[in-house]
């Protein structure tokens, strides 16, 4: 008789490395032999993103009932989980989130969609459409299409992610007709522009438009682009719709418009500006950028007739981080938070990468935390609310640096940014706004 083992995180790193010893060894299989291990492998990641489901229910359910013994409001039970599974995942706060979630609904509302992912037949996100699909629907109805997706293993496995959010999206519709109309509406409601880096110093701009709109607006792209062409624009026709995205979304072919100021916060050394070195600058909100291209964004602008100003940062020589003066006010001041922010650039939290929302008191102001640059951190809205769950504690460190420990008793230590590598350390650093005319 055979026992069963739990699953440990020991056990799990031995499995680990068997298989990294075998990617060094001579497999002497042929290539139909390798097309099934590549099969049995993508079966064993199905099942071990199961496996973190689970387990990442179960942390849920636990720290739960941990929160209802301490007191805390039922509102607020739970909350930091997700962003525990982040860090131990190595995402963002937002992904955990979703990952926590997800686990939960397929686990108890999905019964066969849950053993299809916990055998390997079917991914992560395979499960997450079906779960995403079914999400206005009441229970009935979202085991009746479970039920209807996901009890033939065989057939769910052959369906292509577009058949899948097809047929659950027409049951739904067929089940529960106001319940989809009224999600529709509420997503029109969560419109939104929102960007993120793309390799090569470029960005993605992404607006989360309703249908109509977005169609219009990009069909009105098309055809100005296509004329442009037809007179003999040199430039790509995706090359022509970006730029005039951009053109409409400044106002640069308007006239008698009033001028707009738009603040970039562009972060070099002195010598990087002046084209005596080629320190890397900093895009707040983005990242690292080359110093050609921040010297080629303060010379288009220039050229272009608009408005620079130079403000004077002063970096500490040995970190390379903005120094700041303390105050002892509860809310940092407009000129310490615009320093943190700045020094920052992003989300403190590891893995996050998402903008900074809120300058928070690493030493809470209620423990006597100082309002100062030290004490001070740069974080998104989810992360500052994890931390302040129970037994989430977080302290400064030298240098710029914050550990923060999870209430599993993990920690992590992280510091900002260097924000500009100068080659001489009696120079200010130097952040460029711009006042961009119409």
């Amino acid at each position: 008789m055979t026992t069963t083992q739990p699953l440990t995180a020991a056990a799990v790193a031995a499995m680990r490395r068997e298989v990294q010893v075998s990617l060094d060894a001579s497999s002497g299989l042929d290539d139909a032999g390798r097309i099934d291990l590549i099969r049995a492998l993508e079966e064993l990641v199905c099942t071990a993103t199961a496996a973190q489901a689970a387990h990442a229910a179960d942390l849920a359910e636990s720290v739960e009932a941990d929160h209802a013994g301490l007191g805390v409001p039922a509102a607020r039970r739970g909350q930091g989980v997700g962003s525990m599974v982040a860090l131990a995942r190595r995402e963002s706060p937002h992904r955990g989130q979703r990952h926590l979630g997800l686990a939960r609904v397929v686990r108890s509302e999905l019964p066969h969609t849950w053993a299809a992912w916990r055998c390997g037949r079917i991914t992560e996100w395979r499960a997450t459409l079906i779960a995403r699909e079914t999400a206005c629907l009441s229970l009935e109805h979202r085991l009746a299409i479970d039920d209807l997706l996901a009890a033939d293993h065989d057939a769910l496995e052959a369906m292509s992610d577009r058949q899948v959010v097809g047929r659950a999206q027409s049951e739904a519709a067929r089940l529960d007709a106001d319940a989809v109309t009224a999600r529709r509406r509420k997503a029109e409601s969560e419109r939104r522009v929102s960007t993120r880096p793309a390799p090569d110093t470029m960005v993605w701009l992404t607006a989360l438009l309703p249908v109509a709109e977005g169609v219009a607006a990009y069909a009105a792209l098309t055809r100005d682009a296509d004329s442009a062409r037809a007179q003999g624009d040199p430039r790509s026709k995706g090359q022509v719709m970006a730029d005039e995205l951009v053109d409409r979304i400044l106002g640069r072919r308007r006239t008698g418009g009033a001028d707009r100021s738009i603040d970039l916060n562009l972060v070099m050394s002195h010598e990087a500006l002046l084209g005596t070195a080629d320190d890397e600058a900093r895009l707040a909100g983005f990242g690292p950028i080359p110093a050609e291209l921040a010297r080629e964004i303060v010379a288009r602008s220039l050229g272009d007739g608009e408005e620079v100003w130079l403000r004077r940062l002063y970096a500490s020589p040995t970190t390379e981080e903005l120094v700041a003066v303390d105050s002892r006010v509860r809310l940092f001041p407009a000129g310490l938070a615009r320093l943190i922010r700045l020094r920052d650039q992003l989300c403190r939290t590891p893995w996050c990468g998402a903008p900074i929302r809120h300058v928070d008191h690493v030493v809470p102001h209620e423990a006597d935390g100082p309002t100062s640059a030290a004490n001070g951190q740069g974080l998104c809205e989810a992360c500052n609310y994890a931390k302040q769950a129970p037994r989430w504690r977080a302290r400064p460190g030298p240098g710029g640096t914050v550990t923060t420990t999870t209430p599993t008793g993990h920690s992590l230590t992280t510091r900002p940014p260097p924000i500009a590598t100068v080659t001489r350390r009696d120079l200010p650093v130097l952040t460029i706004d711009y006042v961009l005319a119409s």
